[in-house]
């Protein structure tokens, strides 16, 4: 009873104010329990305020898809892994033909050859095709071969070749003439094969008779068909760690740039260990690296 009557114990002006105190309160929730359950403002979403603030919003969004995705960058079609290959799009069975084609030791220098090993669509060869990134020597090597490339019908008829006896069928013991043998080889191409088997002090790898200048594909597979390595070649090599420049610059597969690089690269290391940290050079080609070290030792 008492805490009821000490309510009462305010004069009068103490309780006018309380009094107005409950008041303003009251209608200050009024105020807000109308505006809560008020109507929605309609917002007229064809302000072109509004419309440009959508289309950053609708770039952004686009932005982010595409940078979502995964990219494609340019690769060499010979080192595809089956994980790759799966990214691409290839079957099992497709990446298999590549890896099988692979081990033979042999490469693919073009789009065309990809699509011969492996066997895929057109559609999908004229999807990644465009990301194909074939070493420079191998450009240049098909740019060459367009510029003088020549009909097989029109070698056949320039090179109706006779029966001949031929001496040897290893490519690296065979002679001008046994070369001749085969259409679409003449004087001059078997000089140049003669020649450049001079310069690699002997083909270690079947293949590397694509790389004789001028030579066509279809001729080169046609001396192939008859010649093989049935003795690998003996190769004179030079230690990488006491080799000079010029002498280091007569390897076939090593141009200026990249005996720079090695140098440069033996400098920092002060002495390579093993062949195998020729990769670590930033640049390294390392599609040429069986090629190169075929005539180089570590010691």
């Amino acid at each position: 009873m008492k805490l009821f009557k000490s309510h009462f114990w305010y004069n009068k002006s103490q309780r006018n104010g309380i009094f107005l105190l409950a008041i303003l309160i009251i209608i200050l929730q009024i105020f807000i329990f109308v505006d809560v359950f008020a109507d929605d403002e309609k917002i007229d979403t064809n302000k072109p305020e509004l419309i440009a603030f959508q289309k950053q919003i609708d770039s952004l969004k686009a932005i982010e898809v595409e940078n979502s995705k995964s990219k494609v960058y340019p690769f060499n079609p010979n080192y595809i892994t089956d994980y790759r290959g799966a990214q691409l799009g290839l079957s099992l069975e497709e990446i298999d033909r590549l890896l099988t084609y692979r081990k033979t030791n042999k490469f693919v220098n073009s789009k065309e050859e990809f699509q011969k090993v492996t066997k895929i669509s057109d559609s999908l060869l004229n999807k990644i095709s465009p990301y194909f990134k074939f070493p420079d020597w191998v450009v240049k090597q098909n740019q060459k071969s367009s510029k003088y490339n020549v009909s097989s019908s029109a070698v056949e008829k320039s090179y109706k070749k006779k029966a001949v006896k031929i001496s040897s069928t290893d490519i690296n013991k065979a002679t001008a003439e046994d070369f001749q043998s085969i259409n679409g080889v003449g004087p001059s191409f078997s000089k140049r094969i003669i020649k450049y088997r001079s310069k690699l002090q002997g083909f270690s790898f079947e293949d590397q008779l694509y790389e004789v200048w001028g030579l066509e594909k279809e001729v080169a597979d046609k001396v192939l068909a008859i010649f093989k390595i049935d003795e690998k070649p003996i190769i004179e090599k030079v230690n990488i760690n006491t080799i000079e420049f010029k002498q280091l610059l007569k390897n076939p597969y090593i141009d200026y740039e990249l005996c720079k690089k090695i140098f440069d690269y033996r400098d920092e290391v002060a002495e390579l260990q093993n062949l195998s940290q020729l990769t670590n050079i930033e640049g390294f080609p390392l599609e040429l690296y069986d090629r190169i070290v075929l005539y180089l030792e570590a010691k």
